[in-house]
């Protein structure tokens, strides 16, 4: 089974993290359909720029733990899913070409981890 973070953005804050212990991958968008992905261990430094999309992944048997840093004394995050569920689903199944059936099962509340697999 893999866990990951849900894709989200953060629109007030770039994002530090610290890696703890484990082993994963962070994928990073900007616009223009730019992205990256970093692999992280223990002892390892990420970064992601405000506004920027991204998830983290763990890609390892034991848990990954990590600390995520913020400047702002208010956090706040957007998940992809969740933006897509509080948005007028014919909108979002017209512009990305799914069934509106598709968007109208999305949860409407943050899910911070996903699982699957």
């Amino acid at each position: 089974m893999i866990t990951r973070t849900e894709l989200h953005w953060h629109p007030n804050d770039d994002e530090w993290q610290y890696y703890i212990s484990g082993f994963g991958r962070m994928g990073v968008f900007a616009s223009a359909g730019a992205a990256r992905t970093f692999t992280h261990q223990a002892g390892d430094v990420g970064y992601v720029p405000f506004a920027f999309g991204h998830y983290i992944e763990n890609l390892g048997d034991q848990p990954l733990v990590f600390l995520e840093m913020f400047r702002k004394p208010r956090f706040e995050d957007i998940s992809l899913a969740q933006w897509m569920a509080n948005t007028p689903p014919q909108v979002i199944a017209d512009t990305i070409n799914v069934p509106r059936s598709l968007i109208e099962a999305l949860p409407k509340t943050k899910q911070p981890v996903v699982r699957w697999g």
